[in-house]
């Protein structure tokens, strides 16, 4: 696995069509993880937190659009309610997890108590410190009971993020991505950072490791994320029986277009 930091910069801008071609073969592989997945009964957790804008849900986008939502399932809980509050922390979370032959993977996760929860004085500085102490706890419990998990921080720049905040502004098919916490955060930036500075601090053990993926260059981001999470994961191809097209049986045969005469049938505008 490779450490050193890598910077978005030093590279030329990829063009759409190689970053289709890599994607394409990442989700080619992504469909042969999904198959040993089923195969094998493996429970995988992919989480993913980051500053607002970091492309998170590109990400997850990219991963999960050519595989089934039966095994990659996303998670993205909403707000707690008044009951989910007066209980224990993970509580909400760890009903999502996965059972044999899922991948789960959380927009967002238990680590919004190290983030936005702290940030914003959501929660006392006593529940936060509890959250950072307990937290390599509960995931060394959760991977000794045969979990595979992966974390992933997507780290963008001060100045991308306010191209990106700016461009949501502008325009209206993208305002709704911007959610109550964003423009506040953007004023909060180094509180987020030292925020982020102590989550990584307390929770980057060696079972379960955060990974930081640079994203000011969404297409590099989202190709070098899946990279590394197939190569974290030892998957194997499944042997896939021969598919063929059964002929269609003509028993009970008749105009079966027929009887769709005099239906309402969508308006073609295009």
């Amino acid at each position: 696995m490779n450490n050193s930091k890598q910077t978005d910069a030093a590279k030329p801008k990829m063009s759409g069509k190689e970053y289709a071609k890599g994607l394409e073969k990442l989700q080619v592989e992504l469909c042969r993880l999904q198959d040993w997945v089923t195969a094998t009964g493996q429970r995988i957790i992919v989480l993913f937190e980051g500053r607002d804008g970091a492309g998170k849900g590109g990400t997850i986008k990219a991963i999960t659009e050519r595989v089934s939502p039966r095994v990659f399932r996303v998670v993205a809980l909403p707000a707690p309610s008044d009951r989910q509050k007066t209980q224990m922390y993970m509580q909400r979370y760890m009903e999502h997890f996965p059972a044999a032959g899922e991948i789960v993977i959380f927009d967002r996760s238990w680590y919004n108590r190290a983030g936005v929860e702290h940030v914003m004085g959501f929660c006392t500085k006593e529940q936060h410190r509890t959250f950072l102490r307990v937290c390599p706890q509960v995931e060394n419990y959760m991977i000794s009971t045969g979990i595979t998990l992966r974390k992933f921080w997507l780290e963008v720049s001060n100045k991308e993020q306010e191209r990106r905040f700016q461009a949501r502004i502008d325009d209206p098919i993208r305002q709704w991505k911007l959610s109550a916490m964003d423009l506040p955060g953007r004023s909060l930036w180094y509180k987020y950072s030292k925020a982020r500075d102590m989550m990584l601090e307390a929770t980057d053990t060696e079972a379960a490791p955060w990974v930081i993926v640079p994203s000011d260059d969404k297409k590099r981001a989202r190709l070098n994320c899946i990279a590394y999470l197939l190569s974290s994961i030892p998957y194997k191809m499944v042997p896939r029986k021969k598919v063929t097209m059964p002929k269609r049986s003509t028993k009970g045969a008749y105009d079966d277009e027929a009887t769709l005469k005099g239906r309402r049938f969508v308006t073609e505008k295009y």
